[in-house]
């Protein structure tokens, strides 16, 4: 049989669909590139205005059209629930894969006899170094884990979707900053967290942002901080006062940042 598998963001598409080709399988593979685990949840299903007004603060680039993004997002993601295929929810154990697996039993709950899952454990990441706590996204597990459950695909039972498709709705009303996933289960966040780790960091020496990045990404737990998240926080500090920049915030990667020193 032939689905159509979701996972989340590009990483785990291109392993995904590298290892389908290796088993010979020509299933189409969709890449969900919204990272649920951050920024504001509430209007999702209904007006992404909000989402792609949040991501085009965060990427600091107005030459990219970030709404028009989300409309394009918007109607795949109509057309995937309104067609007959089969589809398989594939997650690892990080907070965007758990997100993306509610979201999804949420939009096909009328559709409970297309929706499957392959869900992988801890356990199967082998030799690979899981994230603080466990955490681990599909896309960091081993090409052979995911070969290996290739013949393991389940349906997701109507008391789950039911009960998954709650949850969604119920993360969606408590608009948390951000969203860790710590034993099987969810935990809010502030990006004032965040920013109490990065000025945890500096002193009063200028540092390379990139460097602070690679330091911070190591030590956040439960979601996956990118150094684009990241940078975007020191420019919020920077503009408030709590952090200098040389160089250019939109550029932040080839900056360098310290404390603010008082006179």
């Amino acid at each position: 049989m032939s689905y159509i598998h979701i996972v989340n963001g590009d990483i785990a598409a291109k392993l995904l669909s590298n290892v389908l080709l290796e088993a010979g399988r020509t299933d189409p593979v969709v890449s969900m590139r919204d990272d649920l685990a951050i920024g504001p949840l509430r209007a999702i299903d209904d007006n992404l205005i909000m989402r792609a007004s949040f991501w085009q603060r965060v990427l600091g680039n107005p030459q990219r059209d970030l709404f028009e993004e989300f409309e394009q997002a918007g109607k795949s993601l109509a057309a995937l629930v309104e067609s007959r295929s089969e589809v398989v929810i594939w997650h690892g154990q990080s907070s965007g894969d758990q997100l993306l697996l509610r979201r999804m039993a949420y939009h096909l709950r009328n559709h409970p006899q297309r929706i499957n899952e392959i869900g992988l454990t801890a356990r199967e990441l082998g030799g690979v170094t899981p994230w603080p706590h466990g955490s681990a996204s599909l896309g960091r597990y081993p090409a052979a884990a995911l070969d290996a459950r290739l013949k393991t695909i389940a349906p997701v039972s109507l008391l789950r979707i039911g009960r998954l498709a709650l949850e969604w709705q119920e993360l969606k009303m408590m608009n948390s900053d951000v969203r860790r996933w710590r034993t099987n289960s969810f935990e809010s966040g502030t990006f004032a967290e965040m920013d109490s780790l990065i000025l945890g960091h500096l002193s009063d020496a200028w540092q390379g942002a990139s460097d602070l990045a690679a330091r911070i990404m190591a030590e956040t737990v439960g979601f996956f901080a990118s150094d684009t998240l990241i940078c975007w926080r020191c420019r919020e500090l920077a503009a408030t006062g709590r952090l200098s920049v040389r160089g250019k915030p939109l550029e932040m990667r080839n900056a360098e940042a310290r404390v603010v020193t008082l006179a």
